[in-house]
């Protein structure tokens, strides 16, 4: 389960990620068990910050060996304890 906080997040599913919707601040996002899915930050322009809800302990991740229909984007974990990897000792974190 997805929870969209701020943004707009895309969502594609399908064993080719052929499906596709989109959801706002409010709005929940299902994702059934071992459906193939690909999330994505629908907007260049603002972050988009969500909630994920598992069902078990287990992070179940499959790594598809398919061609995403829309390429990734890198998107690093930044806190207080992990800076992001440009940042330079003492210098201010930029935001991602």
């Amino acid at each position: 389960m997805i929870y969209v906080v701020h943004g707009r997040a895309r969502m594609r599913w399908g064993d080719h990620l052929e499906y596709v919707a989109e959801a706002g601040p409010g709005d929940f996002i299902y994702v059934p068990p071992f459906v193939p899915h690909q999330e994505i930050n629908a907007s260049q322009d603002e972050e988009l910050v969500c909630v994920l809800v598992r069902s078990g302990q287990e992070p179940i991740v499959v790594n598809l060996d398919i061609t995403p229909v829309e390429p990734p984007e890198t998107v690093y974990w930044v806190d207080p304890i992990h800076p992001h990897p440009g940042a330079c000792e003492g210098a201010p974190v930029p935001s991602v």
